[in-house]
């Protein structure tokens, strides 16, 4: 519920003279300094203070700049009872310099507490509190009734003016650092973003490749275990290496070309499935008109493919593995299916996470798409489909 206009005080911006230029902290300074002058100049000069009296005088007059002074940091609290009782006692030595004589500050005084209470308290208080200095000043003012009328018009107009430009500064300050704020919040956003894709490219890439490596591994040490003869199984044991060191290879190459896709420079996703599909033994049809695709949807299909052949490799070595790309209007879909009815699951069908498919599925969501995996009578099917 909005505050009650009559009860609201400043903003604490405006309180405080947040954004206010350094011409301006000048101007202000300069203009304390000359009514203080003033007043003293006024209190030991041309006031009926004589002798000791116009030390009294001087006195009560660094007493007032004092309380001044208090009153604007009683206000920036926004402390209602104790700014109302400094503003009364500011009026009470103001009757005190009318009443012996020395109307300056006196004048001064009234004037000054009208401005600053239009200025600095809540609009219901500042404008009681205004009025009753303005009509103090008025009743003891000895000009003509246009001319005080004039005055103390001017005088609550100027107050008020200056509670207008100090709230249209301070929401000028709160709309800066609520857009600071909002800045900060979507930086981090992008960076938490960006954190999650490059984790997801991390792991797309070594869950693929390493988990290619540890099959081959697992594969020499148990020839290596299970041989009688290691000269007779050298061939094998060399097959072996040398598919994890291809592997090895790929895991690299890979490494780079997600470092290109993050710059944003990736070659064609079909030349990617071709060479993909062509070491892992797939078959691979393409369908639609072929395009140019977005980086973020072309690297989900890239990754998509490399999981579900991984997953394959794991599950289902050896099983018959179909992989579709369709270009539809304004989608990419692929389509990973095997036969897993013949197939026996590998020696890693229990390593890694488990997070392959979420990752995968993350992805697709993240682009406005969809990503469905399962088995359909004697396959597993995988299929994405995103907006390209």
């Amino acid at each position: 519920m909005p505050q009650n206009v009559w009860t609201r005080w400043p903003l604490r911006e405006a309180l405080a003279h947040e954004g206010m230029n350094e011409a301006r902290r000048w101007i202000g300074r300069v203009v304390r300094t000359v009514l203080i002058g003033l007043l003293l100049w006024a209190t030991l000069t041309r006031s009926p203070f004589d002798g000791w009296w116009k030390a009294v005088g001087a006195v009560a007059v660094v007493l007032t700049v004092a309380a001044f002074h208090r009153f604007f940091r009683t206000t920036l609290h926004q402390r209602l009872w104790p700014s109302l009782g400094l503003f009364l006692a500011m009026e009470g030595g103001a009757f005190a310099f009318h009443a012996v004589g020395a109307s300056l500050p006196a004048v001064v005084l009234w004037c000054g507490c009208a401005v600053v209470a239009m200025e600095r308290l809540p609009l219901a208080a500042a404008l009681l509190c205004s009025t009753a200095a303005l009509t103090a000043y008025a009743l003891v003012s000895d000009d003509n009734w246009v001319t005080t009328a004039t005055t103390t018009g001017g005088l609550a107009l100027a107050g008020y003016v200056m509670r207008l430009d100090a709230e249209a500064r301070g929401n000028t300050q709160r709309l800066l650092a609520q857009e600071r704020a909002a800045r900060n919040a979507e930086a981090e956003t992008a960076a938490l973003a960006e954190r999650g894709r490059i984790a997801r490219e991390i792991h797309d890439i070594l869950a693929h490749s390493l988990s290619a490596q540890l099959v081959h591994l697992e594969a020499a040490r148990l020839l290596i275990q299970r041989s009688t003869d290691l000269e007779a199984d050298r061939a094998p044991l060399l097959d072996r290496v040398t598919a994890c060191r291809a592997m090895a290879r790929e895991g690299l190459d890979g490494t780079r070309e997600a470092l290109s896709a993050l710059r944003g420079e990736m070659r064609p996703v079909e030349e990617y499935l071709r060479e993909l599909t062509a070491a892992e033994g797939a078959r691979l049809e393409i369908t639609g008109e072929r395009r140019v695709l977005l980086p973020e949807a072309a690297l989900a299909v890239r990754r998509a493919a490399q999981e579900a052949l991984t997953n394959v490799r794991k599950h289902a070595p050896g099983a018959r593995t179909d992989i579709t790309l369709a270009y539809a209007e304004d989608t990419i879909g692929l389509e990973v299916c095997n036969t897993v009815r013949h197939a026996e699951p590998g020696d890693l069908a229990s390593s890694g996470s488990g997070y392959g498919l979420v990752g995968m599925r993350e992805r697709a969501e993240l682009l406005g798409g969809t990503l469905e995996s399962g088995p359909e009578g004697e396959s597993f099917v995988v299929r994405l489909r995103v907006p390209a």
